[in-house]
């Protein structure tokens, strides 16, 4: 199946700035870094560089979903951030619609993940390779053919929970990659990352940065 990057041309959306970070309501279709080729040059990173000069990564998350991230300004921010969301001091709280009817009202996924190697950017399960994933979730609202779900990891692993909901029979709709049939028709990924918490790298203050989802 080809492929042709078509970022959205809108400009960022900024939540919040201050002289250490800067939060972003990114957008689905954007890359949050460069891709391999000038054709994926734009980014979400190189677009705030036109008004943030300084500006570091500090997370991302894929092309296909939208949502909250926070950059850094400054080196200092930069080595704060990454050092929450690595001791897992974030907490982040993603909106989906996945295919079915989900039964339970909460849960937790726990499946450990590893690159597919020869299907690559695909991810799978492998219990004996595998590095630790885990996911808690809870219902919104159901129906027969679909099911509204807050998705919170634990971890960060990459596609983590879009490999977790199509493990457990319930892939995320639009999903072109873990998703199959009707469940893969849809115009994007329907997931959002709808919340951030982390604590501010100069005054230690917790704070939470939040976004609607568009679907």
């Amino acid at each position: 199946m080809s492929f042709t990057y078509a970022p959205p041309p809108d400009p960022p959306v900024i939540l919040h700035h201050d002289h250490e970070i800067v939060v972003v309501n990114k957008q689905a279709g954007l890359l949050s870094v460069p891709g391999r080729g000038d054709d994926k040059a734009d980014c979400l990173i190189s677009r705030l560089r036109g008004v943030f000069p300084t500006v570091l990564l500090v997370h991302r998350l894929d092309l296909d979903t939208s949502g909250v991230m926070v950059f850094a300004l400054t080196p200092h921010a930069q080595r704060n951030l990454s050092r929450q969301f690595e001791e897992r001091k974030t907490r982040k709280i993603y909106l989906a619609r996945v295919a079915g009817r989900v039964a339970e009202k909460t849960g937790t996924v726990d499946l450990p993940l590893i690159v597919d190697w020869p299907n690559r950017p695909r991810q799978k399960v492998d219990h004996a390779e595998g590095r630790p994933a885990v996911t808690d979730w809870r219902v919104i609202r159901a129906s027969d053919d679909e099911t509204r779900i807050r998705l919170m990891p634990l971890t960060g692993r990459s596609h983590q929970l879009r490999v977790h909901m199509a493990e457990i029979g319930h892939p995320i709709l639009g999903d072109p990659l873990y998703a199959a049939g009707a469940a893969a028709d849809f115009p994007r990924l329907m997931l959002h990352a709808e919340s951030l918490r982390l604590k501010h790298p100069e005054s230690g203050l917790p704070m939470t940065f939040s976004a609607p989802a568009e679907f």
